[in-house]
């Protein structure tokens, strides 16, 4: 009898998931169209070296600034939503090619602030296959999803030549996943009750200028840390031609992102409590940037900022349900919600690292030489 209730709860599941799938090829026809042009430019184009290096790129360069704009315009758009878009827009792109630009200048054309310098990444791709780029159009499709995957996983690992680069990534990742966890639990917990006793009613004006100041260092920061993810695909020196394409193109695929006020993957801020509201989305912009700005000086090593910001809202969340609610019954609920919004963020970005791994040891034969090794003990 068990085992047959089972079987019918799995064909309920496997029946949702494949109604879900239905629904969403039925809404997005448009959009599955275009991915299948992309797929079927980049095998058409993977042969011819430069033009795959150009295309990629491209693609990277949306697909990355539009998953990770939860994490550091996210707040900015949704505590905004009332302002023009050019405004918001020319602000934070403004930022983008200065902040590119100082690492370009001041480190001989590289513009990852030395992120692509590590061991397994230093080296620029003299050829490509065609799953490197087709990386970034998956990374496109998981976007549409709403799903928050690290796009240092996806599109550092087909490239990383060195399986212990990718074990340096992921270590660090999930160290600034706790460690932005647990700080968040701290420092709401212990603001919750000023929060709830002073910051009533309409915001002052104050608090859009520090939201705006705090917005733009953390762009900054995280500019510095996930810059690499889009320069993966060029040559590791730019000339001033190569650079002046670079921010060109991130500066008017920010344009466009501002536009759409964040796409669909905004909603993983703005189903988060009180995140639309500009003196919280202050709080988490500056707490975020400081665990940045550590992670930054601590070493060189590339890290998922997706994890890191997965971590902070998450422990947001729950210290809020610790600290708001004094009724169990309704803080019972409160946690209920929290666990649930922080397991789901961190299942979809789990999926986004078992497909980077998945297409590291299909793409780098290296990788798979390391790895065989370790295992085979030799």
């Amino acid at each position: 009898m068990a085992k047959l209730k089972d079987q019918n709860i799995n064909q309920d599941a496997l029946s949702k998931a494949a109604y879900s799938l239905f629904d969403f090829s039925k809404k997005e026809k448009s959009f599955l169209v275009v991915i299948c042009v992309l797929v079927s430019i980049a095998g058409i184009i993977t042969p011819y070296t430069y033009a795959a290096m150009w295309f990629g790129f491209f693609l990277a360069a949306y697909s990355a600034i539009a998953n990770d704009s939860i994490q550091t315009i996210g707040t900015f758009i949704a505590s905004n939503q009332t302002r023009k878009w050019y405004y918001l827009w020319l602000f934070m792109g403004l930022i983008f090619v200065g902040t590119v630009w100082f690492s370009w200048y001041f480190n001989n054309g590289d513009v990852s602030y030395e992120r692509l310098q590590v061991p397994g990444l230093d080296q620029a791709p003299t050829s490509f296959v065609f799953l490197q780029l087709a990386a970034p159009i998956v990374l496109l499709v998981m976007t549409r999803l709403r799903m928050p995957v690290s796009t240092t996983f996806l599109l550092l690992n087909v490239f990383t030549y060195k399986a212990g680069t990718i074990a340096g990534v992921v270590q660090k990742s999930f160290i600034g996943y706790i460690l932005a966890f647990v700080i968040a639990i701290v420092v709401w917990y212990v603001l919750e009750k000023f929060v709830s006793n002073y910051l009533k009613g309409k915001p002052k004006p104050y608090w859009y200028v520090l939201q705006w100041f705090t917005s733009g260092t953390l762009w900054a920061v995280w500019i510095m840390q996930d810059a690499a993810n889009i320069a993966v695909f060029l040559p590791r020196r730019l000339d001033v031609w190569e650079f002046i394409v670079y921010a060109g193109v991130v500066f008017f695929g920010l344009g466009f992102l501002f536009y759409m006020k964040g796409d669909r993957i905004q909603k993983i801020v703005t189903e988060k409590t009180k995140v639309t509201d500009v003196r919280a989305a202050t709080i988490v912009d500056f707490v975020y940037a400081i665990i940045l700005f550590y992670f930054k000086m601590y070493s060189n090593m590339p890290m998922s900022t997706t994890w890191v910001f997965i971590g902070l809202l998450g422990g947001r969340e729950l210290s809020i349900a610790l600290a708001k609610s004094k009724k169990l019954k309704k803080r019972k609920a409160r946690l209920v919600r929290a666990w649930r919004l922080a397991r789901n963020d961190v299942y979809k970005a789990f999926i986004g690292l078992l497909v980077s791994l998945i297409l590291a040891l299909i793409i780098n034969e290296g990788v798979r030489k390391e790895i065989f090794d370790l295992i085979s003990g030799r």
